[in-house]
């Protein structure tokens, strides 16, 4: 305790924390309506699209690099929601060609093109989010801030609209619901908290926080709002303690905290095979 305590006097520990609790409860806010509907390969897709737009960024030596990943992941998300409702090319195929493809060309610039000595040593942190999330700031925790209040903002005031769309899509276009218009904005919003959490778990890493959570509150509780809560709770929770596990014993944080989300999802499998 004196050991967690004394690296909490640091402001960027204390960034740290905040931003991986508010990522966590928004990919597991989000990651509930996307595993429903079948729409969790987005966030893998995404998560490597927004890799290739890193990688054209650090070629071009931006500054601020969210000036291009955000918008460049964005527009990913549209095609990618667009792709999964075409007759000529599936869901699985446009994420396919999209994921694989922005890896590869992000891949290939960093290795041609990048001025970094350590192209190992970027590409790992990017993908796995070892060093980053140290180089968090005051702003990255505000646009956090701002990016949770939208989400929880949605879920409170759109909640039925988003149960009716995530179910029935049908029902809820005869009902005067714009479904195409909410599954935007979901993928849209999606694509940012992605962008966000590129520095907390990394490119690779960052579906497992939209993915797990929601499938170990599934097997617990069976109703929508109950499975929003506790699928918050549990990402919450597996992020503080992966973060403190991280800083204790010198672990990757983005692998670190996966892997105790996936001791979650095994007690909870577990569970219900006990309940059953």
């Amino acid at each position: 305790m004196g050991q967690l305590v004394e690296y909490l006097s640091y402001p960027f520990v204390r960034y740290a924390f905040i931003v991986g609790v508010l990522i966590a409860l928004t990919s597991a806010l989000l990651g509930v309506p996307l595993v429903l509907k079948r729409f969790s390969f987005i966030g893998d897709g995404l998560s490597h699209v927004a890799f290739g737009a890193m990688a054209v960024a650090a070629v071009l030596n931006v500054t601020n690099q969210m000036i291009i990943i955000f918008p460049i992941t964005v527009a990913a998300a549209i095609i990618l929601l667009k792709g999964s409702q075409n007759t000529k090319i599936k869901g699985d195929a446009s994420l396919a060609m999209i994921s694989v493809g922005a890896l590869a060309i992000g891949y290939l610039l960093l290795n041609k093109f990048s001025t970094s000595t350590n192209i190992s040593g970027d590409v790992c942190t990017t993908l796995f989010g070892s060093t980053s999330i140290l180089t968090l700031n005051s702003f990255d925790v505000w646009i956090c801030v701002i990016m949770s209040l939208v989400v929880l903002l949605l879920f409170f005031f759109c909640y039925h609209k988003i149960f009716s769309v995530t179910f029935d899509e049908d029902f809820a276009r005869a009902t005067g619901t714009r479904a195409d218009g909410y599954n935007l904005l979901i993928a849209v919003i999606t694509a940012t908290v992605i962008v966000l959490a590129m520095k907390l778990v990394g490119s690779l890493l960052i579906s497992a926080l939209i993915i797990f959570p929601a499938i170990s509150a599934m097997g617990v509780i069976k109703s929508f709002r109950g499975v929003l809560v506790l699928a918050a709770i549990f990402s919450v929770f597996s992020a503080l303690i992966g973060m403190i596990l991280s800083l204790l014993v010198s672990t990757p944080v983005g692998a670190t905290i996966v892997s105790v989300n996936i001791v979650v999802f095994g007690l909870t499998r577990l569970y219900g095979l006990v309940r059953r």
